[in-house]
This record gives C-alpha cells, sequence and structure tokens, in this order.
C-alpha cells in the first residue's frame, strides 16, 4: 500500500484516479496542499469521496520548523521547548505535552485530517534533520514525553505515530539529502534510542515510522528495508502489532536501495504495510509497480480519526484557549542544527 503526495490545493482529475487504485492507502498532505483551513477541509472531503474504500488522509504537524498549516491553527511550539520546563517541574511539562499533543489534534480532526505523524521520539544528540523536533537528548526523559504525547494524541480521537524507528537523533546526516550510518551495536541501541519507542509501544501507540539509516551491525539494508528491524526487534522484541510506515522513498538515502520500484518492494518486502510515495510526479509509476501484488487495507483501518468535533465545537472548548495561553509561554532554545534540514520543505516527509 501506498500513501501518495498530491500536487496542489484541489485534486485533478489524474489524481482522482490514482487515488481510486486499489493499492493507494491514501494521501499525505504539505504546505503545497495548503491555502485555508476551509480549503484543505474541502480537499479532505475530496480526497474520501474519489475512493470507494476509507482513504488516510496524513500530514506532518510536529509544530516548531515543521507545521504544514499555520493560518487559522494555533502556533505549536517545536517540541524541544519541554524539556527545560521538565528540568524545573516534570509533572507541569509532561501535562503540557499532552495539552500539545491535545491541541495539534484536535484542529487537524476538525478539518477532516486523519493522522499526524507524531511524536518524534528521536533522541536530541545533534542530527541536522532532527535539532530542535526531538523533546531531549535523555532517553528516560523522552520515553516519559512519548508516554504523555500519545495519550493527548488519543484524547483528541487521532492514533499517535513513534518516528523514526529504531533512532534517527545520533547520527549527524540528514537522510534528506545524505546517506546515514550509525555504527553502534544493538544492545547500544537497546540502551539508548529504543527506549523511548518501547515506551511508546507500550502506551498503545498505533503506528511507527522507520528510518532510512543504516545499522551495519544490526542488518545491512536501512531499517525500514530491513527485516531484522522489523519483524525482528520491532515487532518480534518489543511486540509491536500496529501499523508499519517506510519514510518518504523520494529521499535521498532511500535511493542505495535501487530505483522506485525496488524502493517500494523492498520496504514492503522487509514489513512495512505503507510506503510514502510524497513526490507526486512518482505516485503513477509507483502504484503501477504494485500491479498484481495483493495490498491489505484492513490493517489501516484503526488509524481513520475518530470524534472530530468539527470547527464550531472545537471553539467552543475552554480547553484550547487554555492551551494555547499555556503553549504561548514555551520556547525552544535556539538550535543550530537542523536549520537547512529537508525537514522543512514543502515536497519532504519528514
Amino acid at each position: 500500500m501506498l500513501l501518495i503526495g498530491l500536487a496542489g490545493y484541489v485534486l485533478t482529475a489524474r489524481e482522482r484516479d490514482l487515488l481510486a487504485h486499489a493499492a493507494c492507502a491514501g494521501v499525505t498532505l504539505f504546505s503545497r496542499n495548503f491555502a485555508s483551513r476551509a480549503q484543505v477541509a474541502e480537499l479532505a472531503q475530496a480526497i474520501r469521496e474519489a475512493a470507494p474504500r476509507p482513504l488516510l488522509v496524513c500530514v506532518d504537524q510536529e509544530g516548531g520548523r515543521v507545521q504544514r498549516f499555520r493560518e487559522g491553527y494555533s502556533a505549536l511550539p517545536a517540541l524541544h521547548g519541554f524539556e527545560a520546563l521538565y528540568r524545573r517541574d516534570p509533572d507541569a511539562a509532561l501535562a503540557l505535552a499532552r495539552e500539545h499533543a491535545w491541541l495539534m489534534a484536535s484542529e487537524l480532526r476538525a478539518s477532516g485530517i486523519d493522522l499526524s505523524f507524531a511524536p518524534v521520539v528521536d533522541l536530541a544528540r545533534g542530527n541536522r534533520a532532527i535539532g530542535d523536533r526531538a523533546f531531549a537528548a535523555d532517553p528516560a526523559v523522552v520515553a516519559a514525553f512519548a508516554r504523555s504525547y500519545v495519550a493527548g494524541m488519543h484524547e483528541a480521537g487521532m492514533a499517535a505515530t513513534l518516528k523514526h524507528f529504531p533512532g534517527h537523533g545520533s547520527v549527524q546526516e540528514d537522510t534528506h539529502f545524505d546517506a546515514a550510518i550509525d555504527p553502534r551495536s544493538l544492545e547500544e541501541l537497546r540502551a539508548h534510542d529504543l527506549v523511548p519507542f518501547a515506551a511508546g509501544i507500550a502506551a498503545g501507540a498505533d503506528a511507527v515510522m522507520m528510518a532510512h539509516v543504516v545499522y551495519p551491525q544490526v542488518a545491512p539494508q536501512p531499517a525500514g528495508c530491513a527485516p531484522r528491524w522489523i519483524n525482528g526487534v520491532l515487532c518480534g522484541e518489543l511486540g509491536f502489532r500496529g501499523v508499519v510506515f517506510s519514510d518518504d522513498i523520494g529521499m535521498a538515502a532511500a535511493d542505495a536501495v535501487g530505483d522506485l520500484p525496488a524502493r517500494i518492494h523492498a520496504h514492503l518486502d522487509a514489513g512495512c504495510d505503507v510506503v510514502l510515495v510524497c513526490q507526486p510526479q512518482q505516485a503513477e509509476a509507483a502504484l503501477a509497480a504494485l500491479e498484481g501484488r495483493r495490498s491489505n487495507t484492513l490493517a489501516l483501518t484503526a488509524l481513520i480519526g475518530r470524534g472530530a468535533l468539527g470547527w464550531d465545537g472545537l471553539l467552543a472548548q475552554a480547553r484550547r484557549d487554555q492551551a494555547q495561553a499555556r503553549l504561548r509561554a514555551l520556547q525552544a532554545p535556539a538550535l543550530e542544527t537542523g536549520v537547512l534540514s529537508g525537514a522543512v520543505h514543502s515536497g519532504d516527509v519528514a
């Protein structure tokens, strides 16, 4: 199954045909698809009407540098701002992270969006792509925030997606632009980067997004193409039973796997349920590559959003005003890392 990217604010006739393809699971939206709150809600509805089965409508609405919808939506601070508060008052920081998650997810659900790919549970250890998108460097602290954030998203009727498994924060390279190799052993990764994922899974996270990073001491392929990581560690060791997403296969770090069809099949063969093809110009060829391959849509039904209030109902909630006021006071420290990351580009998934 594929999640594809769209070119603009409205569906074209060609895009409607692509959405009706049996291997299309839905779309990932970007800033290029957003003009206003009303427009994006209409686009989400049009996407759903384009196929006779449920389609997922997804976006990256993390906050900070990676917030695709801005005008008309709350300005969400970057996750790294919570660390300083946590040092002063852990309970207050975790409660506010839960409100951040609820506010983000509630506004998207009010617009008809099913899923934000959140939270980032990578460690804040200097990666250029991650930067202030990560809560903290300490695995135990990130694990605590993962639990709170998953709970807040669930309160808003949205599934939670942990990313980027098994941890993108401890390498320097930005996989949007470069290959990334993490030389550490599985034992080291278990003691550090895997800790927040284990906590998020135990808290009920519904999905996991894989990293394009290679961990040669564990498997020779990028993690999203490695059965050892997906079937062995994620599903076997950590007991994950939800949906496994690839990261965008248009990113430079995916090139090592081969051409577009090779990348798609490598991820699916390794155990990914859904492959992200975020560049609109790649969608048609990507779907054609899956002709004759059986698609499983049942696994995705758990990710369909639940209980949207609509904007009138949400605006009437005192919780939204209170969350906005509390979050306005939260400021992430300035970080040099990630400023030029491909994660901020409207054409790239984060």
